[in-house]
């Protein structure tokens, strides 16, 4: 292991030799400079994990070689030592995110305690979590090879999840390198599942929560109980990226309810948000309201008329509820939205639809700059985060805080993050979704995919009378032979939508309840 590389900053750097002595035969590898300008240069050029900082120096103050550290590199933790106590200079270090702050003059055993606050809690939190993580995966090996029911899985997920976050800050062990492949092992045992038992599920009356009963067994009821509900569907929220928001909504909501749900396949917009919205399968929407439904090779907006499929829904139920719908794409949109809060108040139920996790799926393919952004798990998570602190989304949970309305947090499906290419020829009519195809003239290797040759037996619209559907399970992705490295390093690594994995097929369902 490494040693702790320390950078001790002081103009009278001299006089600290009995310190610097007593830190490295504690093992520790320490630098030092005598100025700001020096401490700044080798913060640019070397990698510490602390810095120890005097406020007092002649050229450049402390305080400003602060300034300039935390410019470079936000996250290093900085310790600020000074000779005074004046409450100004203390509160400028801790504006500044100081990591802690010592009053000279310090002795030895302040300086280690603190380098063990600052160093070694990091360190006994990340072997402690490898070392559970060990423990656990047994478990996990054993709980993949006997999950039978979706709630097996959905249980399962959940633990994978909080694994794979706890997991992320590792970079050295491997031990990430080891999770992914349990998960997609998991994933491999969760596509046989849905193989097995999705078709019988609709001639079953013990089945999970699917996509087009999520009103009636979850949203309704609350209605009914004479709440005010807003529903916020989140297109492409996966359950970890939920999760990486929670903390942040925690401040002014608290978590009634999470559950997790299963999308219905093609786990695509067009299909599994249509049937939310309509209360029925898709190939019920295709045969009751055609005018609502455009199939995959025909022209035109597939998630166009959900407002109208929702009004059709609720007059089949025979509801009156008063509802407003808006889809919102753009920040503007979103803005307006938050300043005419009140004006919603009234309604019985608000549904908003937030397409930016769709969005920035799309653009991670297509953009070279954004798939570096959101070069993996952790760092798509980390831009979703992002996003959401500074979006109209979170301005507008934090107003609705101040009406004391419930909030449901949804999706109408995952993503998942592709690896390997499969081979698929299809005819021009063919879909051209990379995790699902439906067509008349597919050529695949059976064995790949997971194949629906009846496609009304999962209640599947079909454009003749030879339509069928093939989803792509785990990380594959379909690609056509005609040049078939090209698109196959293209995709590669993109996040995906449409097929069977845990991502994309078990779902968040969040309701929260403000924070009194």
């Amino acid at each position: 292991m490494r040693k702790v590389r320390i950078l001790w900053t002081d103009d009278e750097i001299d006089l600290l030799k009995t310190y610097i002595i007593y830190l490295q035969e504690k093992g520790f590898d320490v630098t030092t400079a005598n100025n700001g300008d020096d401490a700044i240069e080798l913060t640019k050029t070397q990698d510490f994990d602390l810095v120890f900082l005097d406020e007092n120096m002649p050229g450049l103050s402390g305080l400003q070689v602060l300034e300039v550290i935390k410019s470079i590199k936000p996250e290093l933790p900085v310790v600020m030592i000074t000779k005074s106590e004046e409450e100004n200079i203390m509160d400028q270090a801790i504006g500044s995110k100081i990591a802690d702050y010592l009053i000279k003059p310090v002795n030895p055993k302040q300086i280690l305690l603190t380098i063990k606050k600052n160093i070694d809690t990091k360190r006994l939190i990340s072997e402690k979590t490898l070392s559970d993580y060990q423990s656990e995966f047994g478990k996990l090996g054993i709980k993949i090879s006997e999950a039978r029911t979706f709630a097996d899985w959905a249980e399962l997920y959940k633990k994978l999840v909080y694994w794979e976050i706890e997991l992320e800050s590792d970079k050295e062990s491997g031990m990430m390198d080891v999770f992914r492949m349990q998960k997609s092992d998991a994933n491999l045992g969760f596509g046989k599942f849905i193989k097995k038992n999705y078709i019988q599920w609709f001639s079953e009356s013990e089945k999970p929560l699917m996509s087009p009963n999520l009103f009636k067994e979850r949203i309704f009821p609350m209605i009914e109980n004479g709440e005010k509900v807003f529903v916020i569907l989140i297109d492409n929220l996966r359950f970890d990226q939920w999760k990486a928001i929670q903390p942040i909504i925690n401040e002014y909501f608290t978590v009634e309810q999470e559950e997790l749900y299963c999308s219905i396949l093609p786990t695509a917009t067009q299909y599994a948000r249509n049937a939310i919205f309509a209360g029925l399968m898709p190939l019920e929407i295709d045969k009751n309201y055609p005018q609502y439904w455009l199939n995959d090779e025909e022209e035109g907006g597939k998630n166009l008329k959900e407002k109208e499929l929702f009004e059709t829904y609720l007059k089949r139920l025979g509801k009156d509820y008063k509802f407003y719908y808006e889809k919102i794409s753009l920040h503007k949109s979103g803005e307006k939205l938050v300043e005419n809060v009140n004006d919603l108040m009234h309604n019985h139920i608000n549904i908003l639809i937030y397409n930016y996790i769709d969005m920035l799926s799309h653009a991670r393919t297509e953009s070279e700059m954004i798939r570096e952004l959101a070069n993996d798990e952790s760092a798509y998570r980390s831009v979703t985060v992002s996003w959401f602190k500074h979006s109209p989304l979170f301005s507008l949970i934090k107003e609705l805080h101040h009406h004391k309305v419930k909030i449901v947090i949804t999706t109408d499906h995952g993503t998942v993050k592709v690896t390997n290419p499969i081979k698929v020829i299809g005819d021009k009519n063919t879909t051209t979704n990379l995790r699902y195809k439906n067509g008349r003239s597919l050529n695949y290797n059976p064995n790949e995919v997971f194949e629906i040759r009846q496609p009304e037996k999962a209640h599947l619209p079909k454009s003749n009378i030879s339509t069928s559907y093939i989803f792509a399970t785990n990380n594959d992705f379909m690609a056509y032979p005609n040049n078939f490295s090209h698109y196959a390093n293209y995709y590669k690594n993109t996040f995906q939508h449409g097929g069977i994995s845990m991502e994309e097929m078990i779902i968040p369902f969040i309701k929260l309840k403000p924070n009194i």
